[in-house]
């Protein structure tokens, strides 16, 4: 028996606000605070509300975790997926520059035109736990975490040279410069600037760091492999080279050993550390940063070409100085030699830029037989090379003929009978020992610099006493509120703004009642980030961070979404979390042991949307066009999630298109089931069910293509068939699901907190065939497919595949479909 609906028309506007305004009047996404009932904690990395409200990459990830967190919600859990806003720092502050607006002001209107652009599309937000690392009841927890680092001695003063960004006028932590360099924010070249500064001790974490990240198996290799390499541990040895100086230099043709030099002589040391200590008997001369200590303290002879190339690499940035491929460059301190404490001999000394001064010891011995840099380096200024590794039985004394080093491990030859003939691993921790050398660890990681020389961000909580030195705030008078003020740029002499405001500034001394002053340098828009994660579990409590009934109970994260930040945020915010466990704040070691990581939506023209490009699309133009849920689909059908995939306005027909074809499904719905129907229909529960958990999302999509494919061909749809179907497109497209669910087939309760479907397996046994797929006619995947499958249906799968949607980055000029076995591709 035919089921009779009315005939309406698919009209998105009608039906998306109205279905927001009931979903908020209803609270169907509120969270509930029963604890007992089990619960999923859905994560996006929440976006700094910038002037230029959203374009249509931006809303991916949101639409990935509604999808995720409504499809958790329809299973019986609990879910939280908050939304809030990152709004201190330079992206805040320089857009207020910019426009000529207080940074404060240029927020909240910020906030307010992201969260109208989220409202568009639908999101199951529950706003009461929305946060705002600007607001003073969330900082005042950010500066009381500070403190405890403090206490601890994690937090401390500093005063060397950091990464000072001139156009930003502020200083940078190293996470904070693009890959050339240069500041991320406003492309300005960073050069090294001393300053006092504070500094958060994150190398006291940096083994937790890197061993931790083996218990994260739901994370992407790729982020905790950049991870790794940032970390940067090298294990090696610590040697100690004498360093001599002379008043005449010693030819070689004289022969003298050390003892016979005459002359004036001083000598100091320096420490170099070498991960191929089995190499040392090998090493010819000995490099320094151009910025060691000693480059100044020494009595070199050629001291005005030295300075002049010290201060020519000051010009350089860190990537310019280390990049392969590039020229090496160096001079030698004339005057001034090394001696190899494995065999006395003397060796030259330089400085060269492609040494670092923070990484290892700002020394490196030279060993250009075993080491590619330092043979580059040789073979430009004709220094000496001493072969003492070779290969497992061939053994090979001479490097006249060597074209590149010898860097693999293997046999001592050369290295005085003691070590001659060990392997390198057992000559490594021997010649260590030896030469009274010392076995360590280093690590590329460095403290993170975090004092911004800025108004708009967090006031760091210290008071400056001439007696006391630096004192915390007292904790029952947090916050410090930041000041409003009417002049907030930044000042380009080192110091904040805030330095000016002396009502603010001058203080009495919490410990001795002296007068003293405030800290008026701020934090870096990372502190808030680092934590805020916590905070939307317990948004209003005013007596914690994070009450321990509502830790236990959400964290930690289950899912966590975004596409950027794998060596910054992600790696400043594990440290954070293992302080706060370490102070008994949270109990777990880690804070999100899953994470997904989404790639980005490139414009039409195949480049990043940009002003500057003219190519950004607007994600409120397109819902206007198209309605929410066709924009919804297509951003999940465009692509597999972690790839970067170009736009297509011209997608979004083929969505809205879809939804209508489910629209009209309802006007032929009878009470029985159609059983030609069965099998697909089951096949897709299964599908979507498993595409959804693992964010496979655009084949879950292509296989309800296929699924509304067979109903618009059959004469009529059992009305549960349809039922089942529409749950599972609910978390894509709500609005249009939820208006035939409660209008169409009277419902009373939403969709949206209905059972997910379940399937039979019994009926989804059905012949299969395996059909090739070819692009420009090479094979690109094998699909298996039923035997009878229609062209369409069986295009939609080849196009879903992700080997093929890589070599289809245009719209085909034609596709060839071969029954039962060929679908090709023309592009």
């Amino acid at each position: 028996m035919i089921v009779q609906y009315m005939n309406e028309k698919y009209e998105p506007k009608d039906i998306e606000s109205k279905w927001q305004k009931i979903w908020d009047a209803e609270g169907i996404y509120k969270v509930s605070d029963d604890t007992s009932k089990k619960k999923h904690y859905v994560l996006d990395m929440f976006p700094y509300p910038s002037g230029e409200g959203l374009h249509v990459g931006h809303p991916r990830g949101y639409i990935a975790t509604d999808v995720y967190s409504r499809f958790k919600r329809m299973h019986g859990f609990n879910v939280l997926h908050p939304m809030g806003w990152d709004a201190f720092g330079l992206p805040a502050e320089n857009y207020a520059i910019k426009n000529k607006v207080h940074p404060r002001e240029a927020v909240n209107q910020n906030v307010a035109r992201f969260k109208e652009q989220l409202s568009l599309i639908g999101p199951d937000y529950d706003w009461d736990h929305e946060i705002n690392t600007t607001d003073p009841e969330f900082y005042k927890w950010t500066q009381w975490m500070f403190l405890k680092m403090f206490e601890k001695g994690l937090a401390y003063e500093s005063y060397e040279p950091i990464n000072w960004c001139s156009g930003c006028q502020t200083g940078l932590a190293n996470e904070d410069l693009e890959s050339d360099g240069t500041c991320e924010r406003c492309g300005s070249i960073v050069e090294k600037k001393p300053m006092r500064q504070w500094v958060l001790k994150i190398t006291d974490y940096a083994d937790r760091l890197l061993a931790d990240l083996d218990t994260l198996p739901k994370w992407p290799e790729g982020v905790k492999e950049a991870q790794r390499n940032w970390i940067g541990k090298s294990e090696g040895s610590e040697i100690s080279f004498k360093i001599c100086c002379y008043s005449e230099l010693v030819s070689e043709s004289q022969n003298k050993t050390l003892k016979q030099v005459q002359g004036d002589s001083s000598e100091y040391k320096v420490n170099v550390f070498t991960t191929r200590a089995d190499t040392l008997f090998g090493a010819t001369y000995v490099v320094l940063a151009p910025e060691h200590e000693l480059v100044k303290k020494l009595p070199i002879k050629n001291r005005s070409d030295v300075d002049t190339y010290v201060a020519k690499v000051a010009e350089k940035s860190e990537i310019e100085r280390t990049s392969e491929g590039k020229e090496k460059t160096g001079v030698r301190l004339e005057g001034v030699t090394a001696i190899n404490p494995a065999n006395n001999e003397e060796l030259s000394v330089f400085i060269a830029d492609y040494v670092l001064a923070h990484y290892g010891t700002g020394a490196v011995m030279a060993v250009p037989a075993h080491d590619e840099r330092d043979f580059e380096f040789a073979k430009k200024f004709d220094l000496p090379m001493k072969k003492v590794v070779h290969q497992l039985d061939i053994v090979e004394d001479s490097v006249r003929s060597m074209k590149k080093a010898f860097t693999e491990l293997g046999i001592l030859s050369n290295s005085t009978e003691r070590f001659e003939g060990l392997t390198s691993q057992e000559a490594k921790q021997k010649i260590t020992e030896f030469v009274g050398g010392e076995m360590k660890s280093t690590y590329r990681l460095n403290d993170w610099v975090f004092s911004r020389q800025r108004y708009w961000g967090e006031p760091i909580p210290i008071i400056h006493c001439a007696k006391c030195g630096a004192v915390p705030v007292p904790y029952d008078q947090l916050p410090v509120l930041l000041p409003d003020v009417e002049s907030y740029e930044p000042t380009g002499t080192g110091e904040s703004p805030l330095a000016d405001i002396d009502d603010w500034v001058n203080v009495d001394c919490p410990t001795c009642g002296a007068g003293a002053k405030r800290e008026t340098n701020t934090m870096p828009q990372w502190a808030g980030s680092s934590w805020y994660y916590l905070r939307y579990a317990d948004p209003k409590n005013s007596d914690a961070a994070i009450s321990s009934e509502k830790e236990t109970h959400w964290l930690p994260v289950d899912v966590y979404v975004g596409g950027d930040h794998a060596t910054r945020h992600l790696i400043y915010a594990r440290f954070w979390h293992k302080f706060l466990h370490d102070i008994d704040v949270v109990s777990d070691l880690e804070p999100f042991p899953r994470l997904e990581f989404l790639g980005f939506i490139l414009a039409e023209d195949g480049r990043k949307m940009s002003k500057r490009w003219g190519n950004i699309v607007n994600p409120d133009d397109m819902v206007n066009r198209f309605g929410a849920d066709a924009f919804r689909l297509y951003e999940m059908f465009i692509g597999p999630f972690e790839n970067t995939v170009p736009w297509s306005t011209d997608g979004l027909v083929g969505t809205r298109r879809f939804i209508e074809k489910v629209w009209r499904q309802k006007e032929k719905l009878q009470n029985e089931n159609n059983n030609a129907l069965e099998t697909t229909l089951h096949k897709t529960i299964k599908k979507v069910t498993s595409d959804i958990e693992s964010f496979k999302f655009n084949t879950a999509v292509s296989q309800m293509m296929i699924l509304v494919n067979e109903m618009d061909k059959a004469d009529a749809v059992g009305k549960e068939q349809y039922k089942a179907f529409l749950r599972l497109l609910a978390p894509f497209m709500p609005h249009a699901t939820e208006e035939i669910w409660r209008t169409t087939l009277v419902n009373s309760t939403s969709i949206h907190i209905s059972e997910w479907p379940q399937y039979d397996e019994s009926k989804m046994v059905e012949d299969t065939i395996k059909m090739v797929v070819q692009v420009n006619g090479k094979v690109r995947a094998t699909l298996t497919v039923t035997a009878d499958i229609s062209e369409e249906n069986a295009v939609a799968l080849a196009r879903a595949d992700e080997n093929v949607q890589k070599h289809i980055t245009t719209e085909p000029k034609k596709i060839i479909f071969v029954p039962g076995k060929l679908i090709s591709f023309v592009v």
